[in-house]
């Protein structure tokens, strides 16, 4: 930590001059700091993957009634990528990752205290608010903590530390929830530690405060400057369909993995899901090399093969093709995750950077928000089997798409 005389961040558009906490985190750390609390918008996602399956046991849930305890989460998110999409460009990165992190930690605090389905909708929709408030500003601010490094490390850290996040709350979920007491409980009273010590931390980020903002702040939706869009539009269908993997993954994976691994202890089945997110973290890592057009060819090509594996595992119940498609996908929505952070992080300025990257998560948790509850009613009335091969066309499709615009990127790039 240094004190006043810590290095200042890059002003976004019509900021004032930056002021300072008495005890403020320099830029390095700061970084760390951002990609934390990216982390943790994964990891509060998926927090309860492994548990929804004890949830329904215990409390005699459908799969529609968790699809939809799934769903609320990208709802709200929705919804507050709306009317705070531009939040932390008026306020600063600092203020509003503070308040997100705060409705995370409600969150989960909801959850470790839940008692009945309803606990369960509340603890969803206040993460809901804290990943809607946290996703934009945290990664614009690893961004612009990052100048002077690399170009693409705080694209590809940010990756990975999405990748962290997910893998963790699958592994260390499925171990609470099978060895440790309160399997309902301990593992949201964890989360809600960690969100406590990361919203410390996070107090300490540089301190700044954006001109027009005394007066009040008035809610505005996401946007995206002229000159970007046609590159956001690109941007667009490779995180839509990077995140539509989740709801394969996180509303209904239990399930499939408990029907192919044919294993009742949630650690190995959380340790089955967790390729996606280990095989995502080390592909963004070994993929930095590539160009941005290369690597959303790549992501799309590898999610469209892993939806084909998917759907073969369901039909033959192969444990073997399963953890194939769990880890191409993996590498897919790395890859185009990856590519669509870079993709609006240059097309992007500064000052309409943390809008932009709102306005590029609202369609992607819209997408999921959409697709989990009508996957799950599927998976209720037809089957799950049906729902699976559903959900593997409807994003395998969106995978050609992408690799389709992908090819015009780099002359969209250009113009």
């Amino acid at each position: 930590m240094t004190h006043a005389t810590c290095p200042t961040v890059p002003a976004t558009r019509g900021e004032s001059p930056r002021r300072y906490t008495p005890v403020a985190l320099d830029r390095r750390a700061s970084f760390w700091v951002s990609a934390g609390v990216v982390a943790h918008t994964l990891w509060t996602s998926a927090a309860p993957a492994m548990t929804y399956r004890l949830y329904a046991s215990v409390w005699h849930l459908t799969p529609t009634t968790t699809a939809e305890i799934f769903a609320i989460y990208p709802i709200v998110v929705v919804s507050v990528l709306l009317l705070f999409g531009g939040l932390s460009d008026q306020i600063g990165r600092r203020a509003t990752m503070l308040l997100g992190l705060g409705a995370s930690f409600l969150g989960a605090l909801t959850l470790a205290l839940a008692h009945d389905a309803s606990w369960l909708f509340a603890g969803r929709a206040f993460m809901g608010v804290g990943v809607g408030l946290t996703a934009g500003p945290s990664t614009a601010a690893m961004v612009e903590f990052n100048e002077g490094g690399a170009p693409r490390r705080a694209s590809v850290v940010a990756t990975a530390a999405q990748a962290f996040g997910f893998a963790a709350a699958l592994i260390v979920g499925g171990a609470l929830t099978q060895y440790a007491p309160w399997p309902l409980h301990l593992v949201f009273w964890l989360l809600a530690i960690l969100i406590a010590a990361l919203f410390t931390v996070t107090w300490f980020l540089p301190l700044s405060v954006e001109r027009g903002t005394a007066g009040g702040w008035t809610p505005t939706l996401p946007s995206v400057p002229q000159s970007a869009r046609k590159a956001f539009m690109i941007a667009a269908f490779a995180m839509i369909t990077a995140y539509t993997h989740g709801v394969m993954i996180l509303s209904l994976g239990g399930q499939i993995a408990h029907d192919l691994v044919r294993s009742p202890n949630t650690l190995v089945n959380g340790s089955v899901l967790a390729v996606f997110a280990i095989t995502s973290g080390v592909v963004s890592l070994l993929g930095k090399s590539l160009s941005t057009r290369a690597a959303m060819i790549a992501g799309s090509t590898a999610s469209c093969a892993g939806m084909g594996l998917l759907a073969s595992a369901t039909a033959l119940h192969g444990i073997t093709l399963f953890l194939s498609a769990t880890a191409m996908t993996g590498a897919g929505y790395s890859l185009l995750f990856l590519s669509a952070l870079e993709v609006v992080n240059r097309a992007t300025p500064v000052g309409r950077r943390s809008s932009a990257l709102s306005a590029l998560y609202l369609l992607g948790y819209l997408a999921v928000g959409i697709l989990a509850p009508a996957l799950g009613r599927f998976a209720t009335v037809q089957g799950l089997g049906f729902a699976v091969y559903l959900g593997a066309g409807v994003i395998a499709a969106f995978s050609v798409a992408t690799f389709g615009l992908a090819l015009g990127l780099r002359r969209i790039a250009d113009d």
